[in-house]
């Protein structure tokens, strides 16, 4: 193919490393941010639907178009390799989230179970032996926190691991979109689309955490806030250390792939987790609305498309 852009630059490699800091400063500050600040709950929620309209524009617009066009120097083969492989990312993404979900319920079933069997061992001591029916969802419905305090911790913890690990699995596949990037526009690009993105998820992840466990202190939240941080790192690494050892026909395949995975991934990240979740929060907002909300994934799509504009 023609005009090929040299991978192993050294320009282009310096680039992906400053991303690489970059984002994992921005993650990480953010992340640690709500155990200093109080943010506005509107802007949260009015920022992540923006930054769910820019993941929305991202995935469409820049990363399919260029899988696609790839696709279409590399083979003559009448076939949409972009978008199976878009459907492939968010398929995968899809099978995570439904593992961790699992996995998810199945350690709160097991943390209700104990709890329901401590408090019954409550109610019996407390009753001398006595175990009518009354007794025991009298001493249900209030000792049996008592009697296992570590439990609701235990389970917290346990919620906020699997928290961690969902929202680290996507950011490796994000990551790797600057990793592969082919020039120091496109890294850049990707820089700022993923750093919007992961500057108010790791704000929501951390005042998330803080509900979980209110009295966590400020070690474990910076601990999960770098878990977080280093994930799309990890990505960008992984992108640059397959350009760097592949060149030429194999490095565009690699690209294009990795492009159509990341177009599903972004999809489904946007769609699932951040336009149809969102931010919820704690007391009612003036902008927590369907209007707003909508005005803000437009401005969100606008930007991009304005963006795509000087695409080249």
């Amino acid at each position: 193919m023609l005009g090929v852009p040299d991978l192993r630059a050294k320009s282009l490699i310096l680039a992906k490393i400053w991303c690489l800091i970059v984002i994992f400063v921005a993650t990480f500050v953010s992340g640690v941010s709500p155990y200093v600040l109080k943010w506005n709950e509107g802007f949260l929620v009015l920022g992540t639907q923006f930054a769910g309209g820019v993941f929305l524009g991202t995935a469409m617009m820049h990363f399919l178009s260029d899988a696609n066009e790839t696709f279409g120097d590399l083979t003559k083969k009448e076939y949409p390799f972009a978008f199976m492989l878009a459907c492939a990312g968010y398929l995968l993404t899809m099978f995570a989230d439904c593992l961790i979900s699992s996995i998810l319920v199945k350690s709160r079933g097991e943390a209700d179970v104990e709890g329901q069997v401590a408090g019954a061992e409550t109610g019996r001591a407390n009753g001398n032996g006595v175990t009518s029916q009354s007794k025991y969802q009298g001493s249900a419905g209030t000792d049996h926190h008592l009697a296992n305090p570590g439990l609701a911790s235990v389970r917290s913890f346990g919620d906020t691991i699997l928290l961690i690990i969902a929202l680290c699995a996507h950011s490796v596949f994000e990551g790797l979109a600057i990793g592969v990037a082919e020039t120091k526009e496109d890294a850049w690009k990707a820089l700022w689309t993923i750093c919007l993105h992961k500057i108010f998820a790791a704000i929501a992840m951390g005042i998330a955490l803080l509900r979980m466990i209110p009295n966590r202190p400020l070690v474990s939240c910076a601990a999960y806030a770098f878990a977080f941080a280093i994930s799309s790192p990890i990505g960008v690494a992984i992108g640059i250390i397959l350009d760097a050892t592949t060149q030429g026909h194999v490095a565009d395949w690699i690209f294009a792939i990795s492009m159509g995975l990341a177009c599903g991934v972004f999809i489904y990240v946007s769609v699932n987790h951040l336009l149809a979740k969102g931010y919820v929060p704690q007391k009612p907002s003036k902008v927590d609305s369907s209007y707003f909300k909508f005005l803000a994934v437009l401005l969100g799509i606008g930007v991009i498309a304005v963006v795509m504009i000087w695409d080249t």
